[in-house]
């Protein structure tokens, strides 16, 4: 494992920590709340790592995985505009 990627799996790591500890200390465990933060996250690392000339493989294979955590972002607000929507 590359010195860059290991390092950018460690700060993402502490990432989510953080996360789960803020959200302990405030009381407030929300699922969707710490979806949206782990998915700034890691899109934070994917620019931060993205080398400009070659794309190695895994670096395809995270982008995949940020797309896909676009998708649910999205299907979490179109569900909290739809809960307005009906109040």
């Amino acid at each position: 494992m590359g010195r860059r990627r290991s390092i950018s799996l460690v700060a993402y790591i502490v990432w989510l920590l953080v996360i789960i500890f803020i959200m302990l200390l405030g009381g407030t465990l929300d699922l969707e709340i710490y979806i949206v933060l782990a998915l700034v996250g890691l899109l934070v690392v994917v620019m931060l790592i993205d080398p400009s000339s070659i794309q190695p493989v895994y670096i395809r294979r995270i982008k995949y995985v940020a797309a896909g955590g676009i998708l649910v972002f999205g299907y979490i607000v179109a569900n909290r505009i739809v809960g307005l929507i009906s109040r």
